[in-house]
């Protein structure tokens, strides 16, 4: 898993370009562990995680969730746009 975790770090770091990536590419990364966001969202400071459910959820299966800067999160479904966007970046 550490190995794992090394790579993707790597290849988050030295890969990522500013111009961003691909829905599909982005979506490794967080199911890694990694926040994302797109450079076109209008609105700022905003990113996806994904939840894994634990003993303590009610849910039952891994979903993606929005992050507000104001600490709010919803459950988040990917448009036709940010499918196709090839504006994906890695949150830091």
């Amino acid at each position: 898993m550490i190995t794992q975790l090394l790579l993707v770090w790597l290849w988050c770091s030295n890969m990522i370009p500013e111009a961003g990536v691909s829905f599909s590419k982005a979506l490794e990364l967080v199911k890694a562990g990694q926040k994302i966001a797109r450079l076109g969202w209008n609105g700022q400071g905003l990113w996806i995680e994904i939840q894994r459910p634990d003993a303590n959820s009610k849910m039952t299966m891994p979903y993606l969730y929005l992050n507000y800067p104001t600490s709010g999160r919803v459950p988040w479904l990917a448009s036709q746009t940010d499918l196709l966007s090839e504006d994906w970046v890695l949150v830091m």
